[in-house]
């Protein structure tokens, strides 16, 4: 088999556990942060809309 072919057989033989009790998985409270993140748009909702209009309107 060459490089990047598929071969459907292969598909047959996948062996693999989804039970495993194994716990050498990333734990998700390794690093933790708290805090804050503000916006300030600077626009209207308004005025945010004319303009995807207008970028629209160019690309057509």
């Amino acid at each position: 088999m060459g490089f990047g072919s598929y071969d459907e057989s292969e598909q047959d033989n996948q062996d693999y556990d989804a039970d495993l009790d194994d716990d050498s998985g990333v734990s998700t409270e390794e690093n933790s942060h708290e805090g804050s993140v503000d916006f300030e748009i600077g626009a209207s909702n308004d005025e945010l809309l004319d303009r995807l209009k207008d970028i629209k309107d160019e690309e057509a």
